[in-house]
């Protein structure tokens, strides 16, 4: 017999809205286990019942302890670490990486690159996906997604970040040129592989806002991310808290004493340009902003510079705590939060909020590393 549902994971963010869906399942099939009914929602199916797994990929990110952390929740059957291999790793594909002459002889090569990438992952998958009813596949663009195309396993894409492809979609400007060919020999003769939808055994991609997406697929379906947080219930959040918190007491402590504190600006960090010239952007940020309140950082989690280091002065987050969680502390509330690529619209815990943007990243980097979408 199939197991349920299984998620794989390369960022603490996919994490978190992983345990979103799996919360918002679990109330789900409470309610209809006692007669109640879920207005708008369908009854799950029979397959949905049970619990997921959940698959780490450590290609992106150290998890360090989260594995033990989600396993003690109890709300996943079983917590699988996978060593998923970036393309350099195997000097085989090199070759076919470098392409061929002209447009056919680069197609081949793809052909052959796509082919070869999954048979080299194989090894290192560590579960049989053909054992789960639902995969849900956040980053489909990494190997993983190449391996369940060339396998023929059916799967569901979920967007990597918030509104991610309203700011950069990746599958249509890594296809400049001749997109549609393209998008048609990976989505329906799985000659080559295109993400975010366009993979043959792709069956969906989950956004969170179409309507912001400029070239939508027709394989995505609108999975609001409000829609999962407002339904979060006291014990979900504590669930949560469990899971990506360290140390809840120094968190805890420091909040409070954050209350003492008149205006707070929270400066949300971005893993941008070179570590040197990423150390400079934050410096300019907290320049801009340190008149108006008192700073705070939230560093991303994928972000390598050292800010307890480089700017000790200025009370900080843990790097891993997923920033949408810091809504749920009553007491803490900021002025402003201020970011430059990451999404901020509509944050619980903020009387205003600044996304810098391209416009911002121009003085800093040449802009057709930023302005993706512009080049499509």
């Amino acid at each position: 017999m199939k197991r349920p549902r299984i998620y794989v994971c390369h960022t603490y963010y996919h994490v978190y809205v992983t345990f979103l869906k799996e919360l918002r399942l679990r109330s789900q099939q409470q309610e209809e286990a006692s007669g109640k009914t879920v207005p708008g929602e369908a009854a799950r199916p029979a397959g949905k019942m049970g619990k997921a797994d959940l698959v780490l990929s450590k290609m992106s990110n150290d998890f360090e302890d989260l594995k033990s952390r989600v396993e003690a929740t109890g709300l996943f059957g079983h917590v699988y670490e996978f060593d998923e291999k970036r393309e350099d790793f195997f000097p085989k594909l090199a070759k076919w990486r470098k392409g061929g002459g002209g447009f056919l002889g680069n197609l081949y090569c793809r052909i052959r690159f796509t082919r070869l990438y999954a048979q080299l992952e194989a090894p290192y998958v560590p579960v049989d996906f053909r054992d789960y009813e639902d995969i849900y596949v956040y980053c489909d663009s990494d190997p993983i997604g190449y391996y369940l195309n060339q396998n023929r396993i059916y799967y569901h894409a979920v967007e990597d970040g918030l509104n991610c492809l309203k700011n950069f979609d990746a599958a249509r400007y890594d296809n400049r040129g001749h997109f549609k060919l393209k998008a048609f020999l990976s989505m329906y003769l799985n000659l080559i592989f295109v993400q975010n939808g366009y993979g043959k055994y792709c069956l969906d991609m989950e956004v969170n806002d179409i309507s912001a997406i400029a070239y939508p697929c027709p394989r995505y379906i609108e999975q609001p991310r409000k829609a999962l947080t407002d339904r979060l219930t006291a014990e979900d959040k504590e669930i949560l808290l469990k899971a990506f918190i360290r140390d809840k007491e120094g968190l805890e402590r420091q909040i409070e004493e954050s209350s003492r504190v008149g205006d707070k600006i929270l400066v949300l960090t971005d893993p941008l340009c070179t570590l040197e010239v990423r150390e400079k952007i934050f410096r300019d940020i907290i320049h801009r902003y340190e008149s108006e309140g008192t700073i705070f950082i939230k560093p991303h989690p994928r972000d390598a510079l050292d800010y307890r280091k480089l700017f000790p002065e200025y009370p900080q987050f843990d790097a891993t705590v997923p920033m949408e969680m810091l809504g749920f502390f009553p007491g803490l509330r900021f002025r402003k939060v201020v970011g430059v690529f990451t999404e901020v619209k509509g944050l619980p815990f903020a009387e205003e909020t600044v996304r810098l943007g391209a416009d911002f990243m121009d003085a800093y980097e040449d802009p057709l590393i930023h302005r993706q979408n512009e080049q499509i």
